[in-house]
């Protein structure tokens, strides 16, 4: 998205995490039965209307303006993610667990990593406010997704992150300390506190994305103050292991779990015992069932929340049921010892299948009110505005109702929400955002998270939007930062995913937890006449680290001296770090992919947002808004090639320069293209296309050396007829010629089950000294836990000979998802993969484990200008350097 013009943040993002297995769910089953109505450039109207020039929007982004219609983000993005670690078929739980195990039994590399993006990130810094940038939007400060929170009353605030941990302060927020980089799962879905003031998570993150991870069970800390969580504070054995845990509930002496796998308790007494299954609609999918080898396996027991009656803690409301619909959906409660589904008596709270989603449940503290926030799978399906079914209110206190709706989309849209574009209006993504919380001293005051944060102080009779997506939207914006204290105040991030109240100093305060990180506020803050909160707070102060970087870029910094450090994240744009920096800006917003940086000058930057829409700046993105009025301006250029037009990218598409010419640039999507006018490109119609990889492929990985031309691709890239190959030719050549001959493009011939498996092909690393010289990193499993046609074993391969054979150097590699690799000016070769980094030195055989990474997914590593350090793009704790001559 961008600001009066087309702000490059769609109302979706791809979520991606690192943990200790992956979810087996077919791409085609994870994005459900939904046209996928959202996305959003919402501000080029408001541009027009205001009188300021704009860019104009390709042909793509004109068609889905102008039908309300674009493709979900977070269902294509995580289709496209699972592919990559799920394709040819589905991977049984326990793949990530038995991955980490190995990977720590590696020897270890000399050296240590050392934290680049530990400082704050200024999405609203000033010195970026190009047409593509997000900057004055109101976010501020921000760092990766939080996907849980949880407060105390003495100023402790615990923080779950996507894929980078669980993170503490003792200060109401800031200050923040990492308290489970031990554990194999670093993706979190639930946190809570307890009567006794014990913290418990869940692991495996709670949304149901096609990529989310599975964990490794529930954790409790019992001095949640001091201590971290450790492997001996797991709950149970290993029943809940493989699963993702979307909320815990306390009553009754029990903690009840609503996870991927049905609904599991344990008693809060004692740690040890196995977890009781509750209750699971369809058992037969369960691990160890007779069809938990069935594609749709992953969806047929997701339970999404328990109620427990307060007053009568044996009377539980579950809700049960896969975002797109099944026909097991709904709310069940125990009828004579016996899970039943509720079909009556709920009044106004929708019990039918159709209309029963993803549901979250909140209780008063006196128990006199319970309220549920529901996601309609008919809505998804068939409304292009909002998939929200609606807010509703049980006035009894009991879960069983009867229930009255207190908000629908159309109502939160008129309370001074940022999104009221068709198309794109409050709850558009109510299967992905939500959170639900009443003030402990007041059971009228609810706040209800979805894109935005709602909150009432009535019980529902009035709403105010208190966290509006953006500011762009409202009168009082300006790109002039010095009229930025007008009434457009800090919003929060959006896409609302964990909420808390707890107090500091005596004050109550409300957290939320985001694709941005987490923010705060006083719980019964102020508010401007419209309804926008004047008071909220960033926590994301520097010292939490969550970011979700794709990719990195490294060059030198001409002005301020050392290098330039930039890279592609998730929903946060693209991050700059200036040599001198002591905060980090965004030149860049939306969701950034991959990245090109001049090693000679660190501010000639080119960045990917999706589907190969490419952004060239010269100057770092720097601009003071000028553009706005005077078009010549701009800093940043659209350059993409055709292929993001036509759609036929990957979500995150390959890019790359040729290694001996950084003016020669490589793009892949069904077509390999080429532009050699390096950072000075200014049109898109500068690529030319110089192989056609043919109808339904996309490349997944290319490089360049010396004007020779490496491309992977898949296609289908599904489990459905999973297909993929290998490309050869040379920058400048179009021609076809037989596999293995000539100077033209060609295939390589890869067997379907030989010395390449047939999964997904995602990187390539030539050698600097001989371009027939190159090394393979494959992503997914190897045929042990992949139930697919020719998944083979392996993950690293060398070619001598131009890629027209290959030999597998996986040695005691472990099987884990390999995501790219770089060679080392000593002929070394670092791999980075969904766990870490690892290491084979010159003239060796075997493996090292490059320092001691939390268990991370690292997706792309690039060299220094000088080659003498090593940088790593991790999806959930920064960018990480180490140098060259300490790997050995």
């Amino acid at each position: 998205m961008s600001a009066p013009t087309r702000k490059r943040r769609w109302l979706t993002i791809c979520a991606i995490t690192a943990s200790a297995a992956l979810v087996a769910t077919p791409a085609g089953a994870a994005s459900g039965t939904s046209k996928k109505p959202f996305g959003a450039r919402v501000l080029a109207q408001l541009a027009a209307e205001r009188g300021t020039s704009i860019r104009p929007l390709s042909p793509q982004a004109r068609a889905e303006d102008e039908d309300g219609n674009e493709a979900d983000e977070i269902a294509e993005g995580a289709d496209q993610y699972a592919e990559a670690r799920t394709s040819p078929g589905t991977v049984a739980p326990g793949a990530y667990g038995a991955a980490w195990t190995s990977l720590t039994r590696l020897p270890g590399t000399g050296g240590s990593w050392r934290h680049v993006t530990g400082l704050p990130y200024d999405s609203d810094d000033s010195r970026y406010r190009d047409i593509d940038s997000n900057s004055s939007g109101g976010s501020g400060k921000v760092t990766g997704r939080m996907a849980a929170i949880a407060a105390d009353d003495d100023g402790y605030v615990y923080a779950g992150s996507a894929g980078g941990g669980v993170w503490r302060s003792g200060r109401g927020g800031g200050h923040w300390k990492p308290i489970s980089d031990t554990l194999p799962s670093q993706s979190t879905g639930a946190l809570a506190l307890d009567g006794a003031g014990r913290l418990w998570l869940g692991t495996g993150e709670a949304t149901t994305n096609a990529d989310a991870y599975l964990g490794s069970g529930v954790y409790v800390l019992s001095d949640p103050h001091d201590g971290t969580f450790s492997a001996r504070g797991r709950v149970g054995g290993d029943e809940l292991e493989s699963t993702t845990i979307h909320e815990l509930r306390f009553g009754g002496g029990k903690v009840w779990a609503a996870t991927s796998a049905g609904v599991w308790s344990h008693s809060t007494k004692t740690l040890k015992g196995a977890w009781k299954l509750e209750y699971a609609p369809n058992p037969d999918y369960l691990p160890g069932g007779s069809k938990d080898d069935d594609p749709d396996a992953a969806y047929k027991n997701i339970a999404n929340d328990i109620a427990i009656d307060p007053k009568d803690p044996s009377k539980v409301v579950l809700a049960i049921g896969w975002r797109s619909g099944d026909d097991h959906n709904g709310f069940y409660t125990r009828v004579n010892g016996t899970w039943t589904r509720i079909t009556s008596g709920f009044g106004d709270l929708p019990t039918d299948p159709d209309d029963v989603g993803n549901v979250t449940f909140a209780r008063s503290a006196d128990g006199s009110r319970y309220y549920a926030v529901e996601q309609s799978p008919e809505q998804l399906d068939t409304n292009p505005d909002s998939a929200l079914e609606g807010i509703f209110v049980s006035r009894s206190g009991s879960p069983a109702g009867p229930w009255t709706k207190i908000a629908d989309y159309r109502g939160l849209a008129a309370s001074g929400s940022a999104l009221t574009t068709a198309g794109y209006m409050p709850g558009v993504q109510a299967w992905y955002n939500q959170f639900l919380t009443v003030d402990p001293s007041d059971p009228e005051h609810l706040y209800a998270g979805l894109e935005e944060v709602y909150e009432t102080k009535d019980g529902g009779s009035t709403w105010s939007t208190v966290g509006p997506y953006w500011n762009f939207t409202f009168p009082c914006w300006s790109i002039d930062p010095a009229e930025q204290t007008g009434d457009c105040h800090q919003t929060t991030h959006s896409d609302q995913h964990g909420v808390a109240i707890g107090r500091y100093h005596g004050k109550g305060f409300v957290y939320v937890g985001n694709d941005g990180g987490v923010y705060k506020r006083p719980v019964d803050g102020s508010q401007d006449t419209s309804g926008h909160a004047t008071d909220w707070t960033s926590l994301n102060d520097g010292t939490i680290d969550t970011l979700q970087y794709y990719s990195v870029g490294v060059g030198r910094d001409l002005d301020h001296g050392g290098v330039s450090v930039t890279g592609g994240l998730q929903d946060n744009g693209q991050s700059i770090l200036r040599g001198d920096d002591k905060v980090m800006g965004s030149g860049f917003g939306g969701d950034g992919g991959d990245t090109l940086t001049d090693p000679a000058n660190g501010c000639d930057i080119a960045e990917e947002y999706v589907y190969l829409a490419v952004q060239v700046t010269r100057n770092c993105a720097v601009n003071d808004g000028g553009w706005v009025t005077d078009p010549a301006k701009a800093t940043s250029y659209n350059v993409a090639p055709a292929d993001n037009a036509t759609g036929e990218a990957r979500f995150i598409a390959p890019l790359a320069a040729d290694t001996k010419n950084s003016s020669t640039w490589i793009a892949g999507g069904r077509h390999i293209w080429v532009q050699t006018h390096g950072y000075a490109i200014r049109s898109g119609d500068e690529w030319k296309s110089v192989y056609d990889l043919g109808a339904g492929r996309t490349a997944t990985a290319v490089a360049a050396s010396g004007g020779k031309v490496y491309a992977a691709w898949c296609g289908p890239c599904n489990n459905q007829g999973f297909a993929r190959g290998i490309s050869v030719g040379n920058a400048g050549g179009t021609s076809r010629t037989k596999s293995g001959g000539g100077t033209g493009w060609h295939d390589i011939t890869l067997p379907v089950d030989g010395t390449v498996p047939n999964r997904y092909l995602s990187g390539f690393a030539v050698d600097p000294e001989n371009a027939d010289h190159v090394f393979l990193a494959v992503n997914g499993f190897s045929r042990h836990w992949t139930e697919g046609p020719g998944a083979g074993v392996g993950h690293v391969f060398e070619s001598t000979d131009g890629g027209t054979t290959w030999k597998d150097i996986s040695a005691d590699l472990p099987d884990v998802p390999a995501d790219s690799a770089v060679v080392t000016p000593n002929g070394g070769l670092a791999v980075a993969t969904d766990l870490g980094v690892v290491y084979r030195a010159p003239g060796r055989t075997k493996w090292q484990r490059v320092g001691s990474l939390p268990a991370v997914a690292v997706l792309q590593l690039k060299l220094s200008p000088d080659g003498r350090t090593l940088y790593a793009a991790t999806h959930g704790r920064g960018i990480h350097t180490i140098k060259v001559r300490d790997l050995g």
